[in-house]
């Protein structure tokens, strides 16, 4: 790891304490700068050029470097980000068909929780990221729009990428907390999900101590047995303590809460799974999102036909639930939601599990 510490992950505070700085407002001056989307202490013309040199001296700005770009044909684009470390996480940009962009960033290099459907979980887990390397995939993401329009800029954020966000929630707490400040990129609050395959601890924790963000629970099916089989942490956060600490989250913050379900043809698109879903979701304020299945080779799974997908769909609105089919996008560069880390083997290895 570089010796040098990144500011990306500081508040203005910190910057100023850490970096000694006289007066305190350069601290301001420099995380300002950053949240624009300054790459370099040169960049930052407001501070003296005798500052600057000493600056580089002890500190850099950011500790990951764009390894790769990858661009969809439907306009998705994949930044592979290089850590000081030698390893690798990827990040994604969304553009949905009103134009708004959204950052999908990692959390985690690898994933210890083990979905069998999805890439990243085969990857195994190697350390978690930073609140500095989850900041900068956001930063990297933005400079990297802005390069092809200036007038550009990303729209939301979703901690739905590579790993288990509340499994490294201090990083979150703290990435959120610089992106939302008010003195640097200001992102609103409102903007933010976080997606989760069902940690309970983590949600009571979110909902007691904050940020209330948006709160996304990846729960694929409503069937403890299939669950289990294909989400291993159902056997530590069994399915009915997972629903009541969704209601919490929901009744704590006022904010309603996205059930994810990725479809996988003939294992959670029968009529049984759809009754499941419609009986968890009862009763609590719920978006229901499926999202068809992205091919992950070596995986014994199928994508669902259009119509399982349909008669999903028709069952759950017949019953009054909340949902929404989502659209595909990113499959070709290996960005669909599950896909992460496919390109990443070789960089993580199996890693260590937690």
């Amino acid at each position: 790891m570089s010796e040098k510490k990144a500011l990306s992950g500081l508040l203005p505070e910190e910057i100023a304490e850490q970096l000694h700085l006289a007066p305190a407002f350069r601290g301001k001056q420099i995380f300002a700068w950053i949240g624009k989307g300054a790459e370099n202490f040169e960049a930052m013309s407001n501070l003296p050029a005798m500052l600057r040199n000493e600056l580089r001296e002890k500190a850099c700005v950011r500790s990951t470097s764009v390894s790769k770009v990858l661009t969809d044909s439907d306009g998705t684009i994949k930044l592979q980000i290089a850590l000081s470390d030698g390893m690798a996480v990827e990040t994604v940009l969304l553009t949905d068909r009103e134009g708004r962009k959204t950052a999908c960033v990692s959390c985690q290099v690898g994933c210890a929780m083990n979905c069998a459907f999805c890439q990243t979980g085969h990857l195994g887990f190697a350390r978690n990221l930073t609140a500095a390397e989850i900041v900068e995939q956001f930063l990297h993401l933005e400079n990297h729009i802005r390069s092809l329009n200036p007038e550009d800029a990303l729209d939301n954020i979703v901690f739905m990428g590579m790993g288990e966000p509340m499994m490294n929630l201090s990083a979150v707490r703290k990435a959120i907390a610089v992106l939302t400040s008010k003195d640097g990129r200001a992102l609103s609050a409102r903007r933010i999900t976080l997606s989760t395959s069902g940690v309970i601890r983590g949600i009571y924790d979110l909902a007691a101590n904050g940020p209330h963000i948006r709160l996304a629970v990846s729960l694929t099916t409503a069937d403890t047995a299939l669950r289990e089989e294909l989400m291993p942490i159902c056997r530590t956060n069994p399915l009915p303590d997972l629903r009541e600490a969704i209601k919490h989250y929901a009744e704590k913050t006022g904010k309603r809460v996205t059930l994810e379900a990725a479809l996988l043809s003939g294992v959670n698109t029968g009529d049984e799974s759809a009754r499941n879903m419609i009986s968890f979701a009862r009763g609590i304020d719920v978006h229901v999102n499926l999202i068809p299945w992205n091919p992950v080779g070596g995986l014994p799974f199928k994508e669902p036909t259009s119509a399982e997908c349909k008669h999903f769909v028709e069952k759950l609105e017949k019953a009054g639930v909340n949902v929404t089919l989502r659209t595909r996008r990113g499959r070709e560069i290996g960005g669909a939601c599950g896909q992460l880390g496919k390109t990443l083997a070789d960089k993580i290895g199996e890693g260590k599990k937690i």
